[in-house]
């Protein structure tokens, strides 16, 4: 019996990629939109809006309606915003972590009663690299990444005695449309502008040039199919790799100084 999977996001980037290819290797594959777009045909197609617990809700009914249950739930959708963290509009910053924490949680509400009575599944969350670091002009970025970790290491225990794995990615730079589609906010004049922009041009430039979200998507067919898959499964590059290993070996003062150096902050 092929596995039935929910996936939110699928609209772009990585849950597009991941969606279509799942389904061409024979998984029943549900996908979450906001708006109405182009998906692949073999993916189902739900309505769903993280800030709206309702549609949610709706989605995951349908899912069950039709399928009975649900053996992969992989939380992928959600928000970025830059800019510096004094300047951020309340607005834009509560719709972020309103959007990445609030809205995965609602989701895995909606879905787990149903795969605590299968007695089994998968929950794949997708947090970041830049929820192992703190990341400059893309703090509240971070920190709803930061609480998906937190959120994933207690939720790995509370679900042991269900048999429900919880599994965590942390992609690196890849070239999706999350460049595009972050908002950028600054005070134009004001004191953070020049450093943000010149920021801004050097982590843009890593994700405009980074690696194909095939290539997570392919990654993610290998989790799916995994009977022992790891808890986490970190998708980057070598040097990326090594920035979490160094966040983790040096002194927070020193590891810092890198970082800023990356970010060409003084």
């Amino acid at each position: 019996m092929s596995k039935v999977i929910l996936i939110t996001g699928v609209s772009s980037g990585f849950g597009k990629k991941t969606a279509a290819l799942l389904a061409k290797n024979g998984y029943i594959v549900y996908g979450t939109v906001r708006k109405d777009c182009e998906v692949d045909p073999a993916v189902h197609v739900l309505k769903m809006d993280l800030m709206d617990p309702v549609s949610i809700k709706q989605a995951v009914d349908q899912v069950i309606e039709k399928e009975g249950r649900i053996d992969v739930l992989i939380n992928n959708a959600g928000m970025h915003l830059g800019g510096p963290i004094e300047e951020a509009p309340a607005e834009l910053f509560t719709r972020q972590l309103g959007t990445n924490i609030n809205g995965l949680v609602f989701v895995l509400q909606a879905a787990l009663p149903y795969m605590r009575k299968q007695g089994q599944g998968s929950i794949i969350n997708f947090s970041s690299i830049g929820g192992l670091m703190g990341l400059p002009f893309q703090g509240f970025y971070s920190a709803s990444k930061f609480a998906i970790e937190g959120l994933s290491e207690a939720l790995r225990i509370e679900l042991r005695q269900f048999n429900i794995k919880v599994i965590v990615i942390n992609p690196g730079d890849f070239h999706t449309s999350n460049t595009a589609n972050r908002i950028n906010v600054t005070v134009p004049g004001g004191p953070y502008e020049e450093q943000f922009r010149l920021s801004q041009s050097s982590y843009e430039k890593d994700e405009t040039t980074g690696w194909d979200p095939e290539i997570m998507a392919r990654k993610l067919v290998k989790v799916v199919g995994s009977k022992h898959p790891c808890n986490r499964y970190i998708v980057a590059s070598f040097e990326q790799k090594l920035a979490v290993l160094l966040k983790r070996l040096l002194p927070i003062g020193l590891f810092s100084t890198i970082l800023a150096s990356f970010y060409k902050i003084k």
